[in-house]
């Protein structure tokens, strides 16, 4: 008898889990300090927490600025009177407050990320995939589950699911086919075609195709969106499971089918077998094994690593500043990294036309010092020529408040861009 797995809560705090502080940015430094929170912790110029004690380099931070505490399941944040502020997820904190869930916490140029499990949290920047502990325990299921002909992958949309598929490929059957398909993007009346295959002159215009199921033989099919696909598809599917054999339209004869298939969905299945959307007897056959995948704003130190690794690839000489870092950590980003990687780069893209404009001016500064380049424009021309060139008179122009990319400054010339709502 096989039993039905269904750890949803696998990004979720565990309640014997050990808290941990992270210190993530400070300025346009990156940043990877971790220790456990003892007793009163002292958050300033130096941090103190039991026998731990760390100098801080960020002179908008006083000596003196936050305490924080761990106590009752939960995080109460003070604010020592600081002279810039403590911000708790964008907001400023007047005296005290407490919360039950992970913080992110801004003292000056400095970000903190207060984490309510801290199990296998890094001590340092590694390279390689951006994978925090909270991801990397989905992909340790994944890993246990491959051992199942089938796997069910619950994720909201940008969250992984294909490179979850890939992981579960990549244990079970690495030498075989890997074959994706959306089923929210195959035509209406073609899905049983594309999915079985046809035999000549089964139906008009009918030829000898091989469907994706048998293309996948060997390895790995990923059916993402398979809420997607007709009821009738539905009730062939559960039949290629139950039997490992599959019958083209037109055949006679089913062929022999060993594969994997991954079946992954944005939506909750079982909320759409309650509607009657989707087949119960499929859904138990495909649940045997479910992970659930956690969005970017459960793996907030993830998030800030993401950050820095764009604008590095877009310009190296690209920084995020701290505040790109909160904003970037409190916002909820509902199409998880796909919408995080785009924002960045677009406020990459920000950070030159800053960087451009200014180049511009200081060049006609330079010809009017050599008597050339006619005459000096007036400010109000030369706020037109700010619009025209596309540049954000602030640099701090928020994402949702006040989030701040950085260029290096060299040579004199810096540059400031800002993530788009």
């Amino acid at each position: 008898m096989s039993e039905t797995i269904e750890d949803l809560s696998s990004f979720a705090a565990d309640e014997a889990a050990p808290p941990l502080i992270v210190m993530i940015a400070t300025g346009t430094t990156p940043a990877a300090l971790a220790f456990p929170p003892s007793g009163i912790v002292g958050l300033g110029r130096n941090i103190t927490s039991g026998g731990f004690s760390e100098a801080v380099d960020d002179e908008r931070m006083s000596r003196d600025h936050a305490t924080v505490e761990w106590k009752r399941g939960g995080w109460r944040i003070t604010d020592r009177e600081s002279r810039n502020g403590t911000y708790v997820d964008g907001v400023r904190v007047e005296t005290e407050l407490f919360r039950q869930s992970d913080v992110v916490l801004r003292l000056g140029h400095t970000v903190f990320v207060l984490l309510r499990d801290g199990r296998g949290h890094p001590a340092s920047v590694e390279a390689g995939p951006v994978i925090g502990p909270e991801l990397a325990r989905a992909y340790a299921q994944i890993r246990q589950h491959a051992t199942t002909d089938t796997l069910l992958v619950h994720g909201e949309s940008g969250s992984g699911k294909e490179l979850a598929a890939r992981l579960y490929h990549d244990t079970r059957t690495p030498d075989g086919p890997f074959v994706a398909v959306n089923c929210a993007t195959i035509p209406e009346g073609v899905a049983e075609r594309l999915l079985f295959g046809s035999r000549k002159g089964a139906f008009s215009g009918a030829t000898d195709a091989v469907g994706y199921l048998q293309s996948a033989h060997g390895g790995t099919l990923f059916l993402d969106e398979i809420a997607e696909l007709p009821a009738a598809v539905q009730a062939k599917l559960l039949r290629v499971l139950e039997t490992r054999e599959v019958l083209p339209i037109g055949a006679t004869t089913p062929i022999a089918l060993e594969l994997g298939i991954v079946a992954a969905s944005h939506r909750e299945l079982r909320t759409a077998v309650a509607d009657q959307r989707f087949r119960d007897d499929l859904y138990y056959r495909l649940a045997r094994a479910v992970v659930q995948l956690p969005p970017i704003r459960a793996r907030k130190i993830d998030a800030a690593r993401l950050v820095v690794r764009e604008l590095a690839d877009l310009d190296r000489k690209l920084l995020a500043h701290a505040k790109l870092i909160e904003a970037c950590c409190v916002r909820p980003w509902p199409g998880n990294i796909r919408e995080l990687r785009a924002a960045v780069r677009s406020a990459g893209a920000c950070g030159y036309r800053a960087r451009g404009h200014r180049g511009c001016r200081a060049a006609r500064g330079r010809r009017a010092r050599q008597g050339g380049g006619g005459r000096r424009a007036r400010p109000r021309q030369r706020r037109a020529q700010r619009r025209r060139a596309g540049a954000r008179p602030s640099p701090h122009a928020a994402l949702p408040a006040d989030g701040q990319a950085r260029h290096r400054p060299r040579r004199g010339v810096g540059g400031a861009a800002a993530v788009p709502r």
